[in-house]
């Protein structure tokens, strides 16, 4: 089972630095494929700033996912492991009821799932 959860954290944490990729330096071309029909094509431009910061802390929430992932002792790893992926589902969880429902399967369910399978 600490496997299959270590390979959820790790996907968990490559997925924020994809959006992190998308929000700090591909905002204006695959931002744009990956929220349409969420934001006007227009608005684009003047969110880029906007949508770097998301982007910075989207890779700040990967950042600690990768972080638990190096952690030797057991009990540290789980606790920073749990704060991440709690962090990533309250995320998720806002932005789903602010933005889009899509957000909570997107974001907040892998990380549910990960975090469930932490504690198995």
């Amino acid at each position: 089972m600490q496997t299959l959860a270590t390979i959820l954290v790790a996907l968990v944490a490559l997925e924020h630095l994809y959006i992190l990729y998308i929000e700090m330096f591909a905002w204006e071309t695959k931002g744009k494929e990956t929220f349409k029909g969420s934001l006007a094509p227009e608005l684009f431009k003047p969110t880029k700033t906007l949508a770097a910061n998301q982007g910075l802390y989207n890779g700040f929430l990967a950042a600690g996912l990768i972080w638990s992932l190096l952690i030797e002792d057991h009990h540290w790893r789980l606790y920073v492991g749990v704060f991440f992926l709690t962090c990533v589902i309250v995320a998720g969880i806002y932005g789903a009821v602010t933005a889009s429902k899509k957000i909570f399967f997107v974001q907040a369910l892998p990380a549910i799932v990960a975090l469930v399978v932490l504690h198995l």
